[in-house]
């Protein structure tokens, strides 16, 4: 099955930042990639933008070894040189007047506007403002900006407030690329479109659901920024709090980007204040052969956690009795992002105890190898009685939709691409976020208070000990820590 490619409307897209890691590594390869798939005009322009005193060839030569390096394509590729065409560049100082007047020049009438804010969150408010003030963005133009959004509920609001003088919330698009996975998008896709699931979509079929985001680095090279936010503030307070969401919500009256986000806001308010008991914080140690959180943060007294799990509830008619597991950590036993669906037992086993049914699993993969698979109990295939077998119907995307996964879009590929398209379905809105951080701020308060340190663990590990009894005692295991 090929993807269908829909092309969008004539764009100057402007990355302000565009030498820095992120344009380099996966905006403008990423768009590469759409400009290949044929989605971007010819006509488009896509204008970088930041301090570096440099021209439209300097840029071009700098974005073409970005490309060839993290878009796996040869310099020879005769494509690369006909999307360089596409690209200009203008130094622009961001807390000053010098290189608006260019920027504006180079903007043209008639075309879709968007300004992708890829710099630190402090010049959000500086670039919006001269944005306006040149009048280089209108009532259409769009902006998109990136993660954090904010570090608490004041700085959160203190930034909305910044982005609401110069721009609607209709033209704001802050973005989670967890939500352009395709794995996460067909969730909504399994739910609201197949009748198998959505009945059983709730407590009384539901046992459990756990949200996994495991990674193998540590810190190391941004110790000093992690240091300042942790786990719950890098992870669970966006990432995981939109994955809970998809999985939580009410079935939208329509997939319009106002009821989504609608159904998802109801979700955060829902969320019950976290137990202490019901949060283990984790901190990574050096086995000799590589260093620990203390180390690569430079910081030997740091009570930062690089490791979080935690125990939710929500509180509603659809999801009362049923909780959601939450973990992520740096320097885990395997690289893995995934959402499992427990069902709960059959009420009643005509089997002996030897074959006895296990509960139903769905489990939708976000990487390494996007997917689904469903396990399911059949009969072990041969002779001598009836011997049950768990085993999984597996779907890779990367095999259904592409013989090698080519077919389909980046996150960030497929997120730009709505941006110019005026779809925020996919993109989250500013109550989403304060209200996020307003179920959050209580839980790192009272780590603060408490003044415990996080609980060690081994790196390659599956996390501190206390993460295992947190799901014991409740009768409860985590799943393996796979690729």
């Amino acid at each position: 099955m090929v993807s269908r490619v829909i092309p969008v409307d004539d764009f100057d897209l402007v990355i302000f930042g565009a030498t820095g890691d992120l344009a380099q590594r996966k905006i403008l390869p990423g768009l590469f990639r759409r400009f290949v798939a044929g989605q971007i005009p010819e006509s488009a322009r896509i204008i970088g933008a930041a301090r570096t005193d440099q021209d439209d060839a300097a840029f071009r030569s700098e974005a073409a070894k970005a490309i060839v390096e993290f878009g796996g394509i040869s310099a020879d590729d005769p494509r690369l040189a006909q999307f360089l065409e596409l690209l200009g560049y203008t130094p622009i100082d961001a807390k000053g007047e010098g290189g608006w007047t260019d920027l504006k020049s180079r903007i043209r009438p008639g075309a879709v506007h968007a300004f992708y804010f890829s710099v630190a969150p402090a010049l959000f408010g500086d670039i919006a403002s001269r944005l306006a003030s040149h009048g280089i963005a209108d009532e259409k133009s769009r902006i998109v900006v990136e993660k954090p959004f904010g570090r608490d509920l004041e700085t959160a609001r203190a930034l909305n407030a910044t982005l609401a003088r110069h721009f609607a919330e209709e033209q704001i698009y802050r973005i989670d690329h967890y939500l352009g996975k395709e794995t996460v998008q067909n969730l909504m896709a399994v739910r609201f479109a197949n009748i198998l699931f959505e009945p059983l979509w709730n407590s009384q079929y539901v046992d459990h659901v756990q949200i996994t985001v495991a990674e193998t680095v540590g810190v190391a090279g941004r110790g000093s920024y992690y240091d300042k936010s942790g786990a719950i503030r890098d992870m669970v307070q966006n990432h995981m709090m939109q994955l809970l969401c998809l999985i939580a919500m009410e079935p939208p009256y329509h997939f319009d980007p106002n009821a989504v986000r609608d159904e998802k806001l109801k979700v955060i308010r829902a969320l019950q204040p976290v137990e202490p008991g019901d949060i283990v914080r984790g901190q990574y140690q050096g086995d000799g052969k590589s260093s620990g959180y203390v180390e690569d943060s430079e910081n030997p007294d740091s009570r930062t956690e690089s490791y979080v799990a935690m125990k939710v509830c929500i509180s509603n008619w659809r999801w009362q009795g049923t909780p959601f597991y939450l973990r992520t950590g740096k320097k885990l036993r395997a690289r893995t992002s995934e959402i499992a669906i427990v069902f709960r037992e059959p009420p009643h086993s005509i089997f002996d105890d030897s074959g006895a049914p296990k509960a139903n699993e769905l489990v939708i993969r976000l990487q390494p190898n996007e997917g689904m698979n469903l396990k399911v109990m059949i009969k072990e295939p041969g002779p001598g009685g009836m011997r049950l077998v768990q085993v999984p119907l597996d779907m890779s995307f990367a095999e259904a939709l592409g013989a090698d996964g080519s077919d389909m879009p980046d996150a960030y590929e497929r997120l730009i691409m709505d941006v110019i398209r005026g779809n925020q379905t996919l993109f989250m809105r500013g109550d989403e976020v304060e209200a996020a951080w307003a179920w959050t701020d209580p839980i790192i308060a009272a780590w603060e208070d408490s003044k415990r340190r996080p609980e060690p663990y081994d790196a390659g590990s599956s996390g501190p000990e206390e993460a295992l009894r947190l799901m014991h005692r409740d009768n409860r295991r985590w799943r393996e820590i796979r690729a």
